[in-house]
C-alpha cells in the first residue's frame, strides 16, 4: 500500500445533463482529451500563491440550477467554461456543493460566494488541469478561510490522509472576484496517493452508520462509491459488525475491522481543531476507506470549514469562534475530553461507530493519548504557528485587493488565540 509520507508518524502499532463522467465514479465516452501541459504554470496546489478560476455559463442554465435546488434540494451539473491559472477548459461541470454551507442560498445570493464543484472532465473525457478534474470550492466560514487552510495542513501532519488546498481569487460571469478556498474532491487519483489501492465509500449527509441489512440498493442514499471497483460488501460486512457486535466482541475484534490507531488519531485530531461537523455533526462528514490488503477500514476526514469553532455561513462567513479554546468541546460521541461521559446520558444518539469507540475505556485511553501526543506535535512544535504564519503571509502579499489586510491580520491573530496552549 503507497501512501505519501506525513510530517508526523502514525500511533507506532451546456445543459442540465445527467452527464456520465469521472464526476459520476463511472467511465465516460471520451470525445476528445483536452488537458493541457500548464508546466509553465505553478502547480495548481501550490499553496505558496494566490491563483485564480474563472468560471462562466449560460444565465438560464444557472436560473435552472438555482430552481433546482430552491424547489427541491436538488443538485444538478450544468456546462460551464472554467480558467484555471490563464488555462481555459470549455465544457466543465459544475454543481452547487455542500449541506450546511449552502442552508438559506438563493438564485439572489452573488455566486462567487456558494460552494461549488468544478469537474473537468464532467462532459469531456481526459480533460484536466495539472492531473487533477476535480475542484471543490469550499464555502467559507470567515473571509480568509484561515481555519479550514490550516486545519488541513495539519491534518496532513498528523498522519492522516488529507486533502490539499489553495486560496483562489474566483470570478463568476464578469463578477467582482471574491476570496475562496479550493480543496481536492476525493476520488480514485486521490485515494490511491493517499490512502492506496482499495474502494472509498462517502458518508452521505442525513444517513449515519446504520446496518440496513446485506441488500446493497439499501445503502443508496447512505452511502456514495467515491472509488475502486464497485463493491458494497466490505461496507455492508463492517457496519454489520459495528452495529451487531456485543460490547465483549467489539472491544476484541474492532482492531479485525478497522484501523484502530488512526482512528484514534482522527477523534483526537477534531477535539484539537475544536471540529464539530464531523463524523458525529450535522452533515454526518466523513469517508471510509477498505484497504483489501489488510481487510481494514480507515475513518477518513472530510469538511473542515467549521475548525476552530466557525460557524456556517455562505458569502464570508461568520468566522472564527470565540470563547474556549481548542481541546475544550464534546468528543463526537458524547464524550467529554479526558475522559469523562458528556451529560447524564452517556454516548449520544451520533455516529454509532464513534460512540462505541469512546465508551470503551482502553480504546478511550488510546484517544486521549493521541491529544496529548498531537497538541505537542502540532503545537508545542510550532507546526500550527508556522502553517498559519505561511498562509496569511501569502493572502497578505497577494490577496489585499479581496480582503483588507486588517481582516487578514485579525482573522489569523483570533485564529492563533484558540490554539491550544
Amino acid at each position: 500500500m503507497t501512501r505519501r509520507r506525513a510530517l508526523l508518524p502514525l500511533l507506532a502499532t451546456a445543459t442540465l445533463a445527467l452527464g456520465v463522467s469521472a464526476c459520476d465514479a463511472s467511465e465516460a465516452e471520451s470525445t476528445s482529451a483536452a488537458s493541457v501541459d500548464a508546466a509553465a504554470i505553478a502547480d495548481v496546489w501550490d499553496s505558496t500563491v494566490l491563483h485564480t478560476f474563472e468560471v462562466e455559463y449560460e444565465q438560464t442554465d444557472y436560473d435552472a440550477l438555482m430552481s433546482a435546488y430552491e424547489s427541491a434540494g436538488e443538485k444538478v451539473w450544468i456546462a460551464a467554461t472554467v480558467t484555471i491559472d490563464g488555462v481555459t477548459y470549455e465544457d466543465a461541470g459544475l454543481k452547487l456543493k455542500g449541506n450546511s454551507s449552502l442552508r438559506g442560498a438563493s438564485s439572489a445570493d452573488d455566486p462567487a460566494t456558494l460552494p461549488w464543484i468544478v469537474c473537468l472532465d464532467k462532459y469531456v473525457d481526459g480533460q484536466s488541469h495539472d492531473g487533477s478534474t476535480e475542484f471543490v470550492i469550499r464555502g467559507n466560514s470567515s473571509e480568509t478561510s484561515l481555519n479550514e487552510a490550516i486545519a488541513l495542513e495539519l491534518l496532513d501532519a498528523s498522519g492522516l490522509a488529507a486533502q490539499q488546498a489553495i486560496s483562489v481569487a474566483l470570478t463568476v460571469d464578469d463578477g467582482e472576484p471574491e476570496l475562496r478556498l479550493v480543496v481536492e474532491n476525493p476520488d480514485d487519483s486521490w485515494m490511491e496517493r493517499e490512502l492506496g489501492d482499495g474502494a472509498l465509500y462517502k458518508a452521505e449527509a442525513g444517513g449515519g452508520y446504520d446496518y440496513l441489512g446485506d441488500d446493497s440498493d439499501a445503502y443508496a442514499e447512505v452511502f456514495d462509491q467515491e472509488g475502486g471497483d464497485d463493491d458494497l460488501e466490505p461496507l455492508i460486512d463492517f457496519l454489520e459488525f459495528v452495529n451487531n457486535a456485543d460490547d465483549a466482541t467489539f472491544a476484541a475484534e474492532l482492531a479485525d475491522h478497522l484501523d484502530v490507531d488512526a482512528f484514534a488519531t482522527y477523534l483526537a485530531f477534531q477535539e484539537l481543531v475544536d471540529n464539530d461537523d464531523d463524523i458525529d455533526g450535522r452533515g454526518n462528514n466523513s469517508y471510509l476507506y477498505f484497504d483489501p490488503d489488510t481487510g481494514l477500514m480507515t475513518v477518513v476526514n472530510w469538511d473542515l470549514n467549521l475548525a476552530y469553532g466557525a460557524t456556517p455561513g455562505t458569502g464570508g462567513g461568520a468566522g472564527v469562534g470565540a470563547g474556549a479554546d481548542a481541546g475544550d468541546r464534546t468528543m463526537p460521541g458524547g464524550r467529554a475530553p479526558g475522559g469523562a461521559q458528556a451529560g447524564a446520558g452517556g454516548p449520544s444518539d451520533g455516529n454509532i461507530l464513534a460512540a462505541r469507540f469512546l465508551a470503551d475505556d482502553d480504546l478511550a485511553a488510546l484517544v486521549d493519548a493521541e491529544v496529548t501526543r498531537l497538541t505537542e506535535a502540532l503545537y508545542g512544535d510550532g507546526i500550527a504557528d508556522e502553517a498559519l504564519d505561511a498562509w496569511s503571509s501569502m493572502l497578505l502579499d497577494g490577496a489585499t485587493d479581496l480582503v483588507p489586510a486588517e481582516t487578514i491580520e485579525s482573522e489569523a491573530s483570533a485564529l492563533s488565540d484558540r490554539f491550544p496552549a
